[in-house]
């Protein structure tokens, strides 16, 4: 059965299938609400179940914006939006797309931290697929009892490590649902092209194993072979059920993301949006950094808090950078320092995981991160480690001895894990610090200058990426799209924002620089001979023709 949308072109009279009345109005993809014309109405048995005045769309984004305002709580604010997407998607869209700063913090980092700690208090009707350890043996089958056929693009997590919040379970159903979200208003992804999947594997969060409002599946986490076994069945479905999909892997523990990546990127279309867009967001700020401080990326030696998925991923798209300008790669890696939870990263250590040993350095060991701060002299220092408050004024002060123009990424999210505030990282550098951060901060006034940090956060990087690898049916995702996602985002900022001390583009430029990244990403698909389509003679043509549109149509003619 075909399926249409308010955002669908039709392609002739509705069919005698086509949903009227009640059933109309209760579906999300096809319900225009009060906005239905006479005409509509009188043809699709929808008179009398609507009140008389006709609305336009403009007027119904009005009332959504004049009771979203009069919320004061962000999990209220939450379950609203949440409410408005299950009633009418396309307004829901309408909203986000024209309301990016005032949204994406509710859909998404930091309130979707909460919501998900909440999740089974607040749950009010389903969205997404659950692929659980009881599907073990018929996983096709689950998969195929989601609706939409052209799905592209799948974010999926097993709950391990929902941004700094730990084991959450099935309780990060919320991250899918808001990373795929963001396709759609940030990058024009079809809805009905965005899958959400929750793998649930159990959780080891004692709390959430004795709520009894708890969603997921009351057991410990599946480990080892039956975990492997359920992910390879799970991953060969996905290719099975929608041939050529892209698979997001989102807020899986390090043990598990490292490992997965390396077992299957080379398989099917997939990336680890923690590892790899994470890095791409932050390249392109460091790159925005030196536009300000006028020095060359080889001349930079960064020191990350944090020794985990996000910092090796930074870490080895910088190395990728430098080796890029003609750096050998031990020198490259040589650049980069991690702090973890037992201090300097350094080869003396007797035990390390895998993914740290490529930058565990010839060191003496240095337990406090201020100690290696004065040592090491960083121009830039990444916190990815969810450590809350950990650039204290100290740091901060150390960093602006060290570097005219200290580079200070508070990188981890929810708000209540930031390494710092904007404030803190301006007030104690004394205006000085080119700051970005993981959760948003409100613009700080400092000595007559106003300074608009934004938020270095993924949003800018994977949409972009996944609109471009749908787009040209990708059969991989490479370090080298990201690297192009990079350089496209940081291209993106103009002066006037380097004025204001943003690293970023403003978020009501998302779309546009969204466009400009999944270009640059289609460009090494069809270098790199990963595009399943021609490359057309007008790339941007196209993939602006792409990017989907909730405006209202009629669906009467």
């Amino acid at each position: 059965m075909p399926q249409y949308s308010p955002g669908d072109p039709l392609p002739g009279p509705l069919p005698e299938w086509f949903p009227r009345g009640m059933a109309l109005l209760r579906d999300p993809s096809l319900n225009k609400g009060s906005a239905f014309t006479l005409r509509e109405r009188d043809m699709l048995g929808l008179c009398g179940l609507l009140p008389p005045h006709v609305s336009s769309q403009e007027e119904q984004v009005e009332r959504v914006l004049e009771n979203f305002r009069r919320i004061d709580s962000p999990l209220e604010r939450y379950i609203m939006l949440q409410a408005l997407q299950d009633r009418n998607e396309a307004l829901f869209y309408r909203v986000i797309m024209e309301n990016p700063d005032e949204m994406m913090p509710v859909i998404y980092t930091p309130t979707v931290g909460l919501a998900c700690q909440q999740y089974g208090h607040i749950y009010r009707s389903p969205r997404g697929l659950y692929v659980s350890a009881a599907d073990r043996g018929k996983v096709s089958s689950v998969l195929r009892n989601w609706p939409y056929r052209d799905a592209r693009i799948i974010c999926v997590t097993d709950g391990e490590r929902i941004l700094g919040l730990g084991d959450l379970g099935a309780s990060g159903m919320g991250i899918p649902i808001g990373k795929l979200a963001l396709y759609t208003s940030c990058a024009g992804v079809h809805p009905r092209r965005c899958l959400p999947v929750m793998f649930d594997v159990g959780t080891n969060n004692e709390a959430l194993l004795e709520d009894p409002l708890y969603l997921g599946m009351r057991q410990r986490r599946l480990t080892g072979g039956e975990y492997d076994g359920l992910m390879a069945e799970f991953l060969e479905a996905t290719q099975e059920v929608f041939p050529g999909i892209v698979v997001q892997f989102e807020d899986f523990a390090n043990h598990n993301a490292f490992r997965l990546l390396h077992e299957y990127h080379d398989r099917i279309p997939c990336f680890n949006d923690d590892i790899q867009g994470t890095a791409a967001v932050t390249v392109a700020g460091i790159l925005s950094s030196l536009r300000v401080t006028g020095g060359a990326l080889r001349d930079q030696t960064f020191l990350f808090l944090g020794a985990g998925e996000a910092a090796t991923g930074i870490a080895d798209l910088l190395t990728a950078a430098l080796v890029a300008e003609g750096m050998d790669e031990v020198s490259a890696r040589q650049r980069c320092w991690m702090v973890d939870s037992r201090g300097l990263v350094v080869r003396s250590r007797v035990t390390l995981a895998e993914h740290k040993r490529p930058y565990a350095h010839e060191h003496p060991q240095v337990q406090d991160f201020l100690d290696a701060v004065e040592i090491l002299r960083p121009t830039a220092i990444i916190g990815v480690g969810a450590v809350a408050n950990a650039f204290t004024r100290e740091v901060i002060e150390t960093m602006t001895r060290l570097n005219e123009r200290p580079i200070i990424f508070a990188l981890s999210n929810p708000t209540s894990k930031s390494e710092c505030t904007a404030e803190q990282a301006y007030g104690w550098s004394g205006g000085k610090a080119l700051f970005a951060s993981g959760s948003p901060f409100d613009p700080v006034d400092f000595e007559g200058r106003r300074f608009v940090p934004r938020q270095g956060n993924n949003s800018y990087i994977f949409p972009g990426v996944g609109l471009g690898a749908v787009t040209v049916q990708a059969s991989r995702i490479t370090d080298s799209m990201f690297m192009a996602a990079a350089r496209a985002l940081a291209e993106g900022v103009d002066q006037a924002d380097l004025d204001q001390g943003s690293l970023y583009p403003s978020l009501q430029r998302v779309r546009e620089v969204s466009l400009q990244i999944a270009v640059a990403v289609a460009r090494v698909a069809f270098a790199e001979d990963l595009a399943r389509i021609p490359e057309p003679a007008d790339l941007d043509a196209v993939m602006g023709e792409q990017m989907y549109d909730p405006a209202y149509i009629s669906y009467v003619g």
